[in-house]
């Protein structure tokens, strides 16, 4: 099973060839920010799954967290693709928005709840963490 995306222009593509580790939707002030005021949702894959072709810029900043977060967009169109933490390197958090419809891929749990807006809603099935939640187990080698 794998997924493909593209960024709204279509000059960013990714293949990933892995299912995903972990789903979550992350209400950080950062993801906040990228977002537009909401959450982003996040699929984390190992990184040696997810190719990507095509020109991304990026950015990095120290999180709440203490990590370095480095968030990889679309050069020409400014869609968000992926992001790494320097805690994680051997993880990419992919944007659910780049991947193509439809997929099987919905968030698992909700992170940095204590961070979010009072009007934001989260769903009562997920599993929530008011700031950083553990980091994912690793994935089997081979």
């Amino acid at each position: 099973m794998g997924y493909a995306g593209r960024c709204a222009c279509g000059a960013v593509t990714l293949q990933i060839s892995a299912r995903p580790l972990l789903s979550r939707q992350c209400w950080c002030r950062q993801c906040q920010t990228i977002a537009s005021g909401g959450p982003t949702n996040n699929a984390m894959f190992p990184a040696e799954s997810v190719q990507i072709e095509g020109s991304l810029g990026s950015a990095s900043w120290a999180a709440a967290s203490g990590n370095t977060l480095t968030f990889h967009f679309c050069a020409t169109c400014g869609t968000q693709v992926f992001a790494q933490s320097s805690a994680r390197p051997q993880i990419k958090t992919v944007r659910l928005g780049i991947i193509d419809q439809p997929h099987d891929i919905v968030p698992q749990a909700v992170i940095w709840t204590d961070d979010a807006p009072a009007w934001a809603v989260f769903d009562a099935k997920l599993e929530k963490f008011p700031r950083q939640p553990p980091a994912p187990a690793p994935h089997p080698q081979g």
